[in-house]
């Protein structure tokens, strides 16, 4: 499975790779640090998944999302964000993503995420609490 990993702090986004590149079965595919740079990579190389960081320079992650589903509606997108609870949790199903976790979260929430939503579900534990 091909990634994209979108966030505009290198350390976080580098450690969402890392926790990602545990499984043999994920590849990252690219990096982006800002919306703009998400979709123009996702309209590239047309990943599996897209992991999206909400709060982005110029485009913000909610933003990039509902213009990247507009060309890739098949391609699941993870928002994951400093910010958690059921508001931005919510906004992230409205605009049409498949789940959101957050950064406070530990990496194996990550992984969880990311399975579910690569067979076909949502992740959306803050609005099931």
């Amino acid at each position: 499975m091909r990634l994209l990993v979108v966030d505009d702090h290198e350390t976080i986004r580098r450690g969402v790779c890392s926790i990602l590149e545990s499984r043999k079965d994920i590849e990252i595919c690219a990096e982006a640090c800002s919306g703009r740079e998400a979709i123009e990579k996702a309209s590239q190389l047309k990943p599996d998944l897209i992991i999206l960081d909400v709060s982005l320079p110029g485009l913000d992650g909610f933003a990039a999302a509902r213009e990247i589903r507009t060309f890739l509606p098949e391609v699941p997108i993870l928002l994951h964000s400093m910010h958690d609870g059921p508001i931005v949790a919510g906004e992230a199903r409205r605009i049409g993503a498949r789940g959101f976790v957050s950064k406070s979260e530990p990496g194996h929430v990550l992984l969880e995420a990311v399975t579910a939503i690569l067979q076909g579900q949502t992740f959306f534990p803050a609005l099931d609490e």
